[in-house]
């Protein structure tokens, strides 16, 4: 019988930015709606996160939710590291189905909003995704790039909901206590994942040096 052990795989640091603001970040629940761009002070976040990440070394890739403030976020991202992005459709924002579009206001208005508030994991959006759903999309999505890229830093730009969500599931917190993550437009969040499993470096940093983020 052989008794070779077999190595374990090196750490992978997962970079979750979110998208930078759009003109309607804040007021409607935009979802996966085509056409939405980055307002002037989203591309200007943008630049900003990508100076930050600069930093970093052995970034091994970049990949993107396929929507376009998620592109246009990652694009500077890409250029400052030299690096080409990569379209993820894991990386996606939740599906709201029949919310998608909705003022965000009246949809507070909604018996339903305190489900989607207190008890998320019950919820599925009218013809669209559940909270689970996603959040087990998004994590198989992070395990996979954990897998393709070991040793490495990989940055994933995404959206609130789903960042919120996989790092919810790095904690060990339960899903009905996902919203009380805060996760701001172009902010970082990290996570270092090993054979030992999951450990959070940073939630929605909006400033300062990330070179610490670093994992040997």
């Amino acid at each position: 019988m052989s008794t070779k052990k077999t190595k374990p795989q090196a750490s992978t640091v997962i970079i979750m930015v979110r998208h930078g603001k759009t003109p309607s970040t804040g007021k409607l629940l935009p979802g996966r709606a085509a056409g939405l761009h980055l307002s002037d002070i989203g591309q200007s976040e943008a630049v900003e996160v990508a100076k930050r990440l600069r930093k970093l070394n052995k970034v091994s890739a970049i990949y993107s939710s396929p929507l376009e403030r998620a592109r246009e976020t990652a694009a500077p991202i890409g250029k400052i590291l030299d690096k080409k992005i990569n379209i993820n459709k894991g990386l996606l924002e939740c599906d709201f189905g029949k919310w998608t579009g909705k003022e965000l206001g009246k949809l507070m208005k909604l018996p339903e909003w305190s489900t989607v508030q207190r008890a998320p994991s019950t919820f599925r959006f009218p013809n669209g995704e559940s909270f689970t759903e996603m959040q087990n999309r998004m994590v198989s999505t992070l395990d996979d790039l954990r897998k393709a890229h070991p040793g490495g830093v990989v940055i994933c730009v995404s959206h609130a909901d789903p960042i919120k969500a996989a790092v919810a599931h790095a904690m060990g917190t339960h899903l009905d206590l996902f919203q009380r993550i805060v996760i701001s437009t172009c902010s970082v969040s990290a996570v270092s994942y090993s054979s030992h499993g999951p450990v959070v470096l940073t939630v929605n940093s909006t400033g300062g040096d990330l070179a610490d983020l670093q994992i040997s």
